[in-house]
């Protein structure tokens, strides 16, 4: 109906070219659904977009266009409201047709080709494998891979990625962590991982030697040291001491915590099409490479023994150091090289989920994808603030390097997937978030994902009733009460709001979307009878419950929420 639209707008205002009204067309004619009933199905604001061109003011060239319309059959009224908007109002015929639409389509209603023959490069999650996933993680793991099932239903191919930061001095503290509680210490570091997960993996190692890793060890910051110096130390005398084996605990600790995270994601409903390693950069060479490229270019200096990245030259507040002076290189120096990758693959869209700590790091990214001579246009960052917990109306504290935290899988085990997934995409992603643990779990209205999935399970048992009553041809011209009206023109939304929410990466908009037609049909059920004697009647109500069905099916699904028949 939008493109229907469209094409007789686009025909009015070629009609006025004509005339000599207007010089040319507009790039896009916006169509969008009414939010008020009230103001009919569709709206369109190309007159104020035209106006300065036809030198008149928008509800003049409102009229104007009006008058140039083709009457069709699917229009019963047009009016002009507000500065000049353009509203459609629909014959109930053209607006049923979406009933139709429906049972045909059935899982693929909604699904369009928009993003047909483009490419997308999702990366999301990307934890430092120092830890078990913690519910905060667990936002931008419900976002990104919803975000996912968004670009694929308008027809973008869409690979996920996780970024694998298992190379660096944090992977350092988290093997030596391991090491020291298999040496059962008794006073533990300050800036070690202390979590109970640590005690478990280190119950793992076998056939490595227990050492005191502490000789020539500056104090730690409890003892009026340095717990930075301290910790490093350590490294220091752990790597050399254990010498083949610490590679063995390195390993192990690493290994036990990503297979963690990747079954974590996997019971999520979060998939991956690949696991790329940070160590490959390093072991490949191509961060070396691509530091050597930089230097080349003129856009690398050196300074106090350290390499510098010269990211002021393209907007960033500071340069940056990519090469330490003992030589190591930065998070940053292997950023740089994993975006170059990425860029090479040949995507025409990659996008980076982080979390909000990383805004600063935008204009430093974006800078070394300039200067190795990339679009940075092509590159787009969304973030995601990480969500509060409460429990008893109390914030739960977290930090993962202290081990006081909640994983996401004890959050999923209580409250279930549905209810994790919904709510951790019910706000804006840059919004911060609370989650509600006593709402979450809660088998009430005031539940969004329960409000949702018991109009589903509503829906269920009518058509199980109704399985042997006689099948007699529905007329759609009997859906004539305000609700069924109401709850058709809700329908008629679904694909632009599935479009929307997919272009604009808010999942959000489409959970709201649910939760409103959800509630449309809990009122038309309350007030309305569906089994009814007069046959015809009967099965046309059954046919649009259904359409409401297989719509709620479809959102849901696309948000990794199920649909259970019973509750």
């Amino acid at each position: 109906m939008k493109q229907q639209l469209q094409e007789l707008l686009t025909q009015a205002i070629q009609s006025l070219i004509s005339d000599g009204v207007l010089e040319s067309l507009p790039d896009t004619i916006r169509i969008d659904h009414s939010k008020d009933k009230a103001q009919g199905d569709f709206a369109s604001n190309i007159a104020m977009v035209l106006s300065k061109q036809a030198k008149c003011a928008p509800k003049v060239l409102a009229q104007q266009i009006i008058e140039k319309l083709t009457q069709a059959s699917e229009i019963e009224k047009i009016e002009i409201a507000g500065p000049g908007f353009i509203n459609f109002f629909m014959s109930q015929g053209s607006n049923n047709q979406v009933l139709e639409d429906i049972l045909v389509e059935a899982d693929k209603f909604g699904l369009s080709e928009f993003g047909k023959g483009q490419r997308v490069l999702l990366e999301f999650v990307s934890a430092n494998p120092t830890g078990p996933l913690h519910v905060g993680h667990g936002r931008g793991a419900a976002y990104g891979a919803t975000v996912s099932n968004l670009l694929r239903a308008i027809g973008f191919e869409v690979d996920n990625e996780y970024y694998v930061n298992d190379a660096g001095r944090q992977m350092d503290i988290l093997a030596t962590s391991v090491y020291l509680r298999y040496c059962e210490v008794s006073i533990f570091p300050d800036n070690a991982y202390k979590g109970d997960y640590i005690v478990d993996i280190a119950k793992q190692i076998t056939d490595v030697e227990k050492h005191d890793i502490s000789a020539g060890v500056c104090k730690d910051e409890k003892d009026g040291g340095d717990k930075e110096k301290h910790i490093d130390g350590l490294i220091a005398n752990c790597k050399q001491i254990l010498g083949e084996n610490y590679k063995k605990v390195y390993t192990l600790a690493i290994d036990n915590i990503l297979s963690g995270i990747k079954e974590d994601l996997a019971d999520f409903g979060v998939e991956y099409q690949q696991w790329f390693s940070e160590q490959s950069l390093v072991d490949s060479g191509l961060s070396e490479k691509t530091v050597n490229a930089l230097q080349a270019s003129n856009h690398i200096y050196e300074k106090d023994g350290a390499l510098w990245f010269k990211t002021t030259d393209f907007g960033d507040d500071l340069d940056r150091v990519v090469v330490r002076e003992n030589g190591l290189h930065t998070y940053f120096a292997s950023d740089i090289a994993y975006h170059l990758e990425k860029f090479e693959r040949g995507y025409d869209k990659i996008i980076n989920i982080w979390g909000s700590d990383h805004h600063g790091y935008i204009a430093r990214v974006k800078a070394s994808i300039s200067a190795l001579g990339h679009d940075t246009s092509k590159l787009e960052i969304l973030l995601v603030q990480f969500a509060n917990l409460y429990r008893n109306g109390e914030k739960v504290a977290m930090s993962t390097r202290s081990g006081s935290f909640v994983k996401l899988e004890e959050l999923r085990q209580e409250v279930g997937n549905d209810a994790a997934r919904f709510f951790y995409i019910l706000r804006k992603s840059e919004q911060h978030m609370d989650f509600d643990l006593d709402l979450a779990k809660s088998k009430t209205n005031e539940n969004p994902v329960f409000y949702i999935q018991y109009a589903h399970a509503r829906i269920c048992s009518v058509l199980k009733q109704a399985q042997d009553m006689n099948e007699v041809n529905p007329d759609l011209s009997l859906l004539t009460s305000d609700s069924e009206v109401s709850l058709i023109k809700e329908l008629n939304r679904y694909k632009g709001v599935l479009q929307s929410s997919a272009l604009n990466y808010e999942p959000h908009v489409l959970a709201y979307y649910l939760r409103d037609l959800a509630g449309e049909f809990h009122s038309y059920y309350n007030n309305s009878e569906f089994l009814v004697e007069e046959d015809a009647l009967r099965n046309t109500r059954l046919l649009l419950i259904r359409a409401i069905k297989q719509t709620l099916v479809n959102g849901l699904s696309v948000l990794g929420v199920s649909a259970p028949d019973s509750m």
